[in-house]
């Protein structure tokens, strides 16, 4: 088993992205780290180590992903994981956000995802060989009003990662939806989530909490964000990993929950749910 891993992580300038990239180069692995700016800063705050690549990269232009991972071969000679990091989030009721804010928020989370998806599978695929780790959420899992819009871009991305999974399993790349609960990461501060410019009054009582309850929380998150990325690094090495893999206390119990809570809801109306078969069928 090859121990050294050479392993690309999208959004490395801070929060979980920049904690994967120092972890996996003290472990030892080669990284290609993607920021949208100022790589030199970057590659030089990690001591301008031999075995990182910083490439300025925005995942929502194509040509630049598509030259930033031919950079990362051409230095590395290859590359073994993708970690689909980058991505933000945004505080609104869905009635309340915008087009144009609706369109941002799926132009990151999930075609700027897709679009390094598909700039690196070509290369996993001659290889026969590779993992990808899509970063999803508790949010992809459950909703909460005030961040239902932003768990839908997190919903995506965990569909995409099954429906990759089932495609790539015969090549021998592995795809795993890793979705962290809440982390003392600057996801929550002011300047890293986007709060919707509508506000309508009739959904104070459900999403208002959430806008207020955003900035309390910050900084008293359950969630050590150097453990994930240790918790990362160990999975980009591992031979079997899972499909959906929840972090945190908080995500395992919204797994759980929101499972125990459908399969009620299904058997509460399997009668209804089975009736629609033609006639002929259910007389057989």
């Amino acid at each position: 088993m090859k121990t050294q891993k050479v392993i690309l992580v999208t959004g490395a300038s801070k929060g979980f992205g920049l904690e994967i990239a120092k972890t996996a180069l003290a472990n030892g692995d080669k990284v290609i780290a993607t920021v949208r700016s100022k790589a030199a800063e970057l590659a030089a705050s990690l001591n301008n180590n031999p075995n990182l690549l910083v490439v300025n990269m925005d995942v929502t232009n194509e040509a630049q992903v598509k030259a930033a991972v031919e950079e990362g071969v051409a230095h590395f000679g290859t590359i073994d994981v993708l970690i689909n990091n980058a991505g933000y989030g945004m505080v609104t009721a869905i009635e309340e956000a915008t087009d144009a804010e609706t369109k941002a928020q799926y132009a990151t989370n999930v075609f700027g995802l897709l679009n390094v998806t598909r700039a690196v599978l070509p290369y996993l695929r001659a290889q026969r060989s590779g993992h990808i780790i899509n970063i999803s959420s508790l949010f992809g899992y459950g909703a909460y009003p005030g961040w239902a819009l932003y768990g839908s871009t997190k919903f995506a991305v965990e569909g995409i990662s099954k429906g990759l999974a089932l495609e790539l399993a015969p090549l021998g790349i592995k795809v795993t939806s890793a979705a962290p609960g809440l982390f003392s990461t600057e996801f929550l501060s002011a300047e890293s989530y986007s709060a919707g410019k509508n506000i309508i009054e009739d959904y104070a009582a459900t999403v208002g909490p959430m806008r207020a309850g955003a900035d309390q929380l910050h900084g008293n998150q359950p969630g050590d964000p150097k453990k994930l990325a240790q918790v990362l690094v160990n999975l980009a090495h591992h031979e079997n990993p899972p499909l959906h893999l929840p972090i945190g206390k908080d995500a395992v119990g919204m797994f759980k929950a929101n499972s125990e809570k459908v399969n009620k809801e299904v058997d509460q109306w399997l009668e209804v749910s089975t009736g629609t078969d033609h006639d002929h069928i259910v007389a057989n």
